[in-house]
């Protein structure tokens, strides 16, 4: 039985917006790309493009062999996971087109693998040459020479092609030479080289001589914590202390539609597994808006509450300045100092939150977990991934339903990957 190997991706510029996807079939012993293919399809979601890019590359691998076996490997973790059945498909537009990808073949005979962006260059750089294509008002083709679009939308959206193995092999490396782009928002300027022998081999080569990189081994996929502060409470805009010993606010109406936005976003992405939450209500409650997007259940860890701040909660920072300035200004200076009235420390913080977020590194290795957090928890994994000192907790602003990430290895180490990111509020 022949075996092919799929790799596939789709982009859309705006998320809804002007979209297309790539897909590539490979020959899995030499590598070779056996057929490549490439659609404009107008405006729709990334997750409908990637969608649209499996179902290409898996049409394309049975046009190869009907009976053969395909391993699909690909950057969108929400494809992989819904196709491997380990998530549940919710959203109306994923539904009919991930039944249509798995009749292609019968059961047990596709399996999926989810690959980082950077191993995806391939059908990554096919799906832009196809929007590339698209918004000149051209059809994509092989060889990059386009064809005008019929007059009208609808060609646009049909403007596919695919190409088959045995073009020479100076067209290949023509092709090599050509850079690509991150299918979602951001470019690169990697070389998209194909697998063949002689001087497209020579590319390879060239390709991994001139970008050695830098870090570490491959030691499996990482425990990412995507962390996110709560919305916003009728205390937020009012810049009043509000820790785990206070009237344990709920979230305003701003706080709920800020909650709404962050769960759209975290959905298009498609990349969470699990959501975590503060026990706290403002954090339970978003944390249930956004895991009721994703189709997950929320998990409650007493860990990931926020500092007490005692005698201080309620109050603004001018208002403990004029009642308690002696505590106020130890408690400033170092993070052994507690808040009037038997507050926690920012020492006593600090052990919490590793202590917490050891065990849920454990608990959730190699995979992305969502933590509904606090500002001072989510401080502190960042603080403590960059070994920073604890005076470093004054020099961060962490918005309001704010997302910040980072990634731990198996080897103990710690990457920052994301800090305070509100793009989905505006």
């Amino acid at each position: 039985m022949r075996e092919f190997v799929v790799e596939a991706d789709g982009g859309s510029r705006g998320n809804p917006g002007p979209a297309g996807y790539g897909a590539v079939v490979l020959d899995p012993a030499t590598g070779e790309s056996l057929v490549e293919a490439a659609e404009y399809l107008g405006v729709v979601t990334n997750n409908v493009a990637e969608y649209r890019g499996l179902l290409a590359g898996l049409r394309a691998a049975r046009e190869l062999d009907p009976d053969a076996r395909v391993h699909v490997r690909m950057d969108s973790k929400l494809v992989v996971e819904q196709m491997s059945g380990r998530w549940k498909i919710k959203h109306p537009d994923m539904k009919p087109l991930a039944a249509e990808a798995a009749r292609v073949f019968p059961p047990g005979r596709v399996t999926y693998e989810w690959i980082p962006r950077a191993e995806n260059k391939h059908a990554d750089r096919l799906a832009n040459e196809a929007m590339d294509a698209g918004a000149r008002g051209e059809r994509w083709s092989p060889a990059g020479s386009t064809a005008e679009l019929d007059a009208g939308g609808a060609a646009g959206r049909r403007a596919g092609a695919a190409r088959t193995a045995g073009a020479a092999v100076g067209e290949r490396v023509a092709q090599a030479a050509r850079t690509g782009g991150e299918a979602d928002t951001e470019t690169d300027s990697e070389t998209g080289a194909e697998t063949d022998t002689g001087a497209a081999a020579d590319v390879r080569a060239a390709r991994t001589v001139a970008s050695p990189g830098w870090g570490p081994p491959d030691m499996g996929a990482p425990a990412t914590f995507v962390l996110l502060r709560h919305g916003e409470t009728p205390l937020t805009p009012q810049k009043r202390f509000s820790g785990s010993g206070g009237s344990d606010p709920s979230l305003s109406s701003v706080g709920r539609e800020q909650a709404e936005r962050v769960a759209e976003s975290l959905a298009r992405r498609g990349t969470v597994q699990a959501v975590v939450a503060s026990p706290l209500a403002r954090t339970r409650e978003t944390a249930g808006i956004v895991a009721a997007r994703l189709g997950l259940e929320v998990t409650v860890e007493e860990g990931l509450r926020e500092t007490d701040f005692g005698a201080w909660e309620g109050l603004t920072f001018g208002e403990v300045r004029e009642r308690y300035p002696a505590d106020l200004d130890a408690w400033l200076s170092s993070p052994e100092a507690r808040p009037t009235g038997g507050g926690e420390s920012f020492a006593a913080t600090g052990e919490r939150v590793a202590a917490t977020r050891d065990r849920l590194v454990r608990a959730y290795a190699g995979r992305t977990v969502l933590l509904v957090s606090h500002v001072t928890p989510i401080k502190t994994f960042l603080r403590l991934a960059l070994g920073a000192p604890p005076e470093s907790l004054f020099r961060m602003e962490l918005s309001a339903a704010s997302l910040s990430a980072v990634a731990y290895y198996a080897d103990g180490g710690a990457s920052v990957r994301l800090f305070n990111e509100t793009s989905h509020l505006r």
